[in-house]
């Protein structure tokens, strides 16, 4: 079976976001007044092969601990759905 995967990754909170802090100040002198914080993150779309659901959200959330996401200061979003 064909799957996708969507994997969100954002910055905990707390961590400090400077690329978010440096839209926040570019989009608030671009005249977006109303605009108080934006937090930069990575939107990842990986589509695989694997015999069952399963074993396919197994396949994703190793690729996550191993390379996609650093549990240090990130935080993961995952969505599959078979194609």
């Amino acid at each position: 079976m064909k799957f996708r995967a969507h994997v969100l990754v954002s910055l905990k909170e707390g961590v400090l976001d400077t690329q978010g802090k440096a839209v926040r100040v570019s989009l608030k002198n671009m005249g977006y007044g109303s605009v108080e914080e934006v937090r930069i993150g990575k939107s990842i779309m990986i589509s695989l092969e694997a015999t069952s659901r399963p074993k396919a959200e197994k396949q994703v959330e190793a690729m996550c601990d191993d390379l996609l996401v650093n549990p240090l200061i990130e935080t993961r979003s995952v969505t599959l759905e078979a194609i």
